[in-house]
C-alpha cells in the first residue's frame, strides 16, 4: 500500500500526489445546455475529497451533435467556459490532478438522439434487436476526419484554459478513435484504413496534434483496449504495437481496458472468488506492457479489494483505476489508506442477454451516481430491472430535451 500512495512524477514532470485513479463514469448529469450541473460538481467534490490522486471525468464530447447518450457534457467553444472553470475548480478540491475525458461517439450514437452517426464505414452495430436503438452510421468523409481531429484540439485547449490539469483521449470501448482501429468496424482502403498503421492514423493525428497545441505541464493522455474480444478484431498483439508507437509521443499516461457496446466486457461482473485474475481483469496484459513503454500505465477494471490493490501496484502497473466502487464509497482511497478493506461492490447482473445485462448493469451504477449526487447513501438492493426502467425513462425524458436544444440551435 505504501506504493499506492506515493507520489507518481509523469514524463511531462507533473506529479500526481498518489496512485489511485477515480476511472472515466458516464453519468449523464450535464445541464441543458451540455454543461456540467450541480449535481455533477458535487459528485466530484465528494471524489477529490475521498483521496484519489486523480479524476477523470466520464464523456466529454467534442462535438455537440455527437453525444454517447442524453445529459452528456460537450465541451466545443467558449460560450458556456465558466461552468467548466467552477467543475475543474471543486474537483481538485483536495490537490489531486482533474483531466477531461473527451471522446467521440462515432456509431455509438443513439437513435433517439435524432443525429447522424459518423464512422469510419458505414457498418452498423451489431446487437441483435437493440442494434436498431443505434444510428446507422455513415462514412466519413476526408474533411468530416479533418473536423473531428481539430474538434479534439480545441477541447484540449478549452480543458486547459477551464485549469483542468490534463485531457484523455478516449479511444477504447467502441467509440469513434476505437473503431477505427478495429478491422471490423473500418473497412477503408485509403489513407485511414487497411493496415494497422492506417487504422491507428487518426489516433496518432489527434494526439500529436493535442500535445503540440497545449502547454508542457498540462497532461496528455490515452484510453486503449487491450482488444475489442470479437473475433478478427483488434487485439493484444495490434495493442502492443499501438502502445509502443504512443511511447513516442510525449504523453503521460495510457490507460488499458477492453470491449466495446458488441462486447461489453469492461462492464465485467462482480468475482465469484477472490482470484487477481477475475477482479483486475486486463493485468496479465497490462503487466507485459508495462515492461516495454516508458509511459506508465494505468489498469481500471474490477478493483476494490486492498489485496487486488497491492498486487496491482507490484505487478509493475504505475496507476490504479477505480470506476464502479466509488460509486459506492467515494472515499474508498481514503478508507484503504487507514488500513480498511471496505469491499464496495454491486450484485451480479445474470441474464441471458449479456448486452442487455451489461445496460442494465451500467443504469444501476448510475443510479448510484444520482444518488450520491444528491447527499444520498447507495442502495444495493435496487433491482437491476427497476433501474433499467429508471434509466431509459429518465433518458427519454432527456433525449427530448436535447432534440428540442438541438432544434434552437439550428
Amino acid at each position: 500500500m505504501d506504493i499506492a500512495f506515493s507520489p507518481l512524477t509523469l514524463p511531462n514532470g507533473t506529479t500526481l500526489p498518489n496512485r489511485i485513479a477515480k476511472a472515466a463514469m458516464e453519468e449523464n448529469m450535464a445541464d441543458a445546455d451540455q454543461t456540467p450541473s450541480q449535481q455533477l460538481l458535487k459528485l466530484y467534490q465528494g471524489w477529490s475529497q475521498g483521496g484519489a490522486g486523480l479524476l477523470l471525468s466520464g464523456n466529454v464530447m467534442v462535438d455537440c451533435h455527437a453525444m454517447t447518450g442524453p445529459g452528456g457534457v460537450a465541451l466545443e467553444d467558449d460560450k458556456h467556459l465558466a461552468k467548466f472553470e467552477e467543475w475543474a475548480k471543486v474537483g481538485q478540491t483536495a490537490g489531486n490532478h482533474f483531466w477531461l475525458q473527451i471522446n467521440h461517439p462515432g456509431r455509438q450514437i443513439r437513435t433517439e438522439l435524432g443525429q447522424p452517426a459518423l464512422a469510419p464505414s458505414a457498418v452498423p452495430l451489431d446487437l441483435g434487436n437493440l442494434s436498431k436503438l443505434f444510428a446507422p452510421p455513415q462514412e466519413m468523409t476526408e474533411t468530416q476526419i479533418e473536423d473531428v481531429v481539430s474538434r479534439f484540439v480545441t477541447t484540449s485547449k478549452l480543458a486547459e484554459r477551464a485549469g483542468f490539469s490534463g485531457v484523455q483521449i478516449h479511444a477504447a470501448h467502441g467509440y469513434l478513435l476505437c473503431q477505427f482501429l478495429s478491422p471490423l468496424s473500418n473497412l477503408r482502403q485509403d489513407q485511414w484504413g487497411g493496415n494497422l498503421e492506417n487504422r491507428s492514423r487518426i489516433l496518432f493525428e489527434v494526439v500529436k496534434r493535442v500535445r503540440a497545441a497545449v502547454s508542457p505541464k498540462f497532461c496528455v493522455a490515452v484510453k486503449l483496449n487491450s482488444a475489442d474480444f470479437q473475433k478478427g478484431g483488434f487485439d493484444e498483439k495490434d495493442a502492443s504495437w499501438v502502445v509502443s508507437r504512443l511511447s513516442n509521443m510525449q504523453i503521460d499516461l495510457i490507460e488499458l481496458s477492453g470491449g466495446s457496446y458488441e462486447s461489453p466486457v469492461m462492464q465485467g461482473e462482480p468475482a465469484k472468488g477472490s482470484t487477481l485474475a477475475r477482479e483486475a481483469y486486463f493485468l496479465e496484459f497490462a503487466t507485459d506492457i508495462a515492461k516495454v513503454t516508458n509511459v506508465p500505465i494505468m489498469l481500471t477494471g474490477g478493483i476494490r479489494r486492498r489485496e487486488v490493490l497491492e498486487q496491482v501496484m507490484k505487478s509493475g502497473v504505475a496507476v490504479a483505476g477505480i470506476a464502479t466502487a466509488l460509486a459506492l464509497q467515494p472515499d474508498l482511497p481514503n478508507a484503504l489508506k487507514r488500513g480498511e478493506d471496505p469491499n464496495p461492490q454491486l450484485a451480479a447482473v445474470t441474464w441471458w442477454n449479456k448486452t442487455l445485462a451489461a445496460l442494465a448493469r451500467m443504469m444501476v451504477i448510475k443510479y448510484q451516481l444520482n444518488r450520491q449526487s444528491e447527499g444520498l447513501k447507495p442502495k444495493l438492493s435496487v433491482w437491476p430491472s427497476w433501474a433499467l426502467l429508471l434509466g431509459l425513462w429518465s433518458g427519454n425524458k432527456r433525449a427530448k430535451l436535447y432534440r428540442k436544444q438541438m432544434e434552437l440551435r439550428e
